[in-house]
């Protein structure tokens, strides 16, 4: 098996890397109901300085500075992600599916074969079989596959996995293997688009989580571009 030479290409890589899974970490917390630290985070300014390392631009107008606690930030997200209400945007990606769920059989009482909104539907099976692939098991999201902060939680590990196989020389395979993955999760996350959408149109008082999830739509349209990119890079142990 071929080691992958650890170079200077290869720290930057690893620290861009490093970078990556700090903010999915960030917003997989924030998404998964950890307020204390989405207040902490933006107390600090953690979202601009992380949103910062990328050569994207990305709109962190609204989440400088403090003023947000996370008693406050709790009713929400509450408001927003957990109780069904004229707020209440669903945030796993079975809910905003264009199309209807066939295949996935559910035993969930939300779940209807053949119409689209469910919870459980197509996007959540695809997901289980990512995370088995990777032989990930998540955290968040409430056992929800397909829930946003699931999704997020994946990506950080990934991005992990990633800076670890470059900083320690690990295999090409390895590492080709890893941002495969990376590939596959990222072509899941279409629907943050329409998530963000509803997320703005709902979260008008404050408007922090409609800024978090603006950022989040920004980001992984962009991750997802530059790990398809470096995906399409020969590898040095590739003939040309």
């Amino acid at each position: 098996m071929s080691e992958h030479t650890n170079t200077d290409g290869d720290r930057d890589e690893a620290a861009l890397a490093t970078a990556r899974a700090r903010l999915y970490g960030l917003l997989a917390a924030t998404f998964d109901g950890e307020t204390e630290t989405t207040a902490a985070a933006l107390d600090r300014g953690a979202f601009v300085t992380v949103a910062d390392v990328f050569p994207i631009d990305i709109e962190t107008a609204d989440l400088r500075g403090d003023g947000h606690d996370a008693d406050s930030l709790a009713i929400g997200y509450d408001n927003l992600f957990v109780v069904p209400g004229t707020h209440y945007v669903p945030p796993f990606a079975s809910a905003h599916a264009a199309d209807p769920s066939e295949a996935f059989e559910s035993d969930s009482r939300y779940h209807t074969a053949g119409e689209a909104g469910e919870l459980l539907g197509d996007p959540a099976a695809d997901m289980a079989q990512l995370y088995a692939a990777a032989g990930f098991s998540p955290e968040r999201g409430d056992d929800i596959p397909d829930h946003v902060a699931a999704c997020f939680e994946f990506m950080r590990a990934l991005c992990e996995r990633e800076a670890t196989l470059l900083e320690g020389g690990g295999s090409e395979s390895n590492l080709d293997a890893v941002r495969e993955l990376q590939t596959r999760a990222l072509s899941q996350l279409g629907w943050i688009d329409r998530f963000e959408e509803a997320v703005a149109s709902r979260d008008s008082v404050e408007g922090v989580f409609a800024a978090i999830a603006r950022l989040a739509r920004t980001f992984t349209a962009w991750d997802a571009q530059d790990v398809a990119h470096a995906d399409e890079q020969p590898s040095e142990t590739t003939p040309a």
